[in-house]
């Protein structure tokens, strides 16, 4: 905290306030937020890409999150509830681009700025050999009534590089395991700064404090299964706990332990992990104890100034840092 700009640091916390008619309104604090500043911002994107999934879905007959689907290459069926589970119990990439595929780089893009919810632009997926082709396969979906339809292929807008500060970061990067002696370039990579991604976050929580038409349009039902789904714990999915602990996608309050998290205390958020920046978004509650609060935050811990070489201060600064900023702001809100 004495030296935010040397680890690109941003925040945002919000406090709940609930009106005598339980009627939500926030009140926002912030520390460096600065939506010209480039972050990386990893696997935050799955955020909005499971919601439009199931917001896309909706606007087909005969569909629902459990229906199967197809992609083309792919002999597996896939169900989108399943793939929306592995995005935010573990933070899939696989699963992640599976969807992406659906919904298409233009549906999400639009999507998002129809909302108001921008700036943001998404250009990539992630882990993925074909990870900036514009064309997104064609997909079969298996609907309810037994019926089979196929979309075809589509060919989304190429991606023009972005013009804001920071793109350039470090001192080098590897390359097919060689040290390329320049910063490295983030101009192509996706965009979704804190400030967006933290009002993606109101907007499921709390829709009604939001105009209809910067809502997403989901059942109430695939609402509820997003919210569930981004606070349900690995070991609750499926997973082994040892591997997937708690804390394993919960940064704040619990990244730097693998004790379980108290049953008391949900946390609805979405992490991002990639080239030393790491970014939590949540919304935290305490049914026993009456806390609930939003806090977002993104920190860069790359001391060596090299990019790609997965050599980061993720356990010694990064993790403490977000799991202390978690713990400290629940300890406030639990004293009132």
């Amino acid at each position: 905290m004495s030296n935010p700009e040397a680890f690109e640091l941003q925040i945002i916390y919000t406090q709940i306030l609930r009106d005598k008619n339980n009627k939500v309104s926030f009140k926002d604090f912030t520390l460096n937020l600065n939506v010209h500043n480039y972050f990386y911002p990893a696997s935050t994107v799955k955020f909005p890409i499971a919601i439009l999934a199931l917001e896309k879905l909706n606007t087909i007959d005969k569909t629902s999150k459990d229906i199967q689907y197809s992609i083309e290459g792919k002999p597996k069926k896939l169900r989108f509830s399943e793939e929306i589970t592995k995005v935010f119990t573990v933070s899939e990439n696989e699963a992640s681009t599976n969807l992406l595929e659906f919904i298409g780089f233009d549906y999400l893009n639009e999507s998002m700025k129809a909302k108001g919810l921008s700036p943001f632009r998404i250009s990539h997926r992630l882990s993925s050999p074909n990870a900036g082709e514009p064309k997104s396969k064609s997909i079969t979906l298996y609907k309810a009534d037994n019926s089979v339809v196929t979309f075809p292929e589509i060919t989304n807008k190429s991606s023009i590089p972005l013009t804001i500060n920071k793109l350039k970061k470090g001192i080098g990067f590897m390359k097919d395991d060689v040290l390329v002696n320049e910063p490295f370039d983030f101009s192509n990579k996706n965009y979704y700064p804190l400030e967006t991604l933290h009002n993606t976050l109101k907007r499921i929580v709390f829709p009604e404090a939001f105009k209809e038409s910067e809502r997403f349009n989901l059942t109430e039902s695939n609402r509820q299964f997003i919210l569930f789904s981004m606070q349900n714990l690995p070991k609750n999915a499926g997973y082994d706990p040892i591997e997937y602990y708690d804390g394993y996608c919960k940064f704040f309050m619990f990244g730097d332990t693998k004790e379980n998290i108290p049953a008391s205390i949900k946390i609805y958020n979405k992490i991002g992990e990639a080239y030393g920046t790491l970014t939590d978004c949540a919304y935290i509650v305490d049914t026993e104890n009456n806390v609930e609060f939003m806090v977002s935050a993104t920190i860069l811990v790359n001391k060596n100034g090299v990019f790609n070489d997965g050599i980061y201060e993720y356990d010694e600064i990064g993790f403490p840092f977000l799991a202390e900023l978690g713990r400290q702001l629940y300890a406030k809100n639990l004293k009132k």
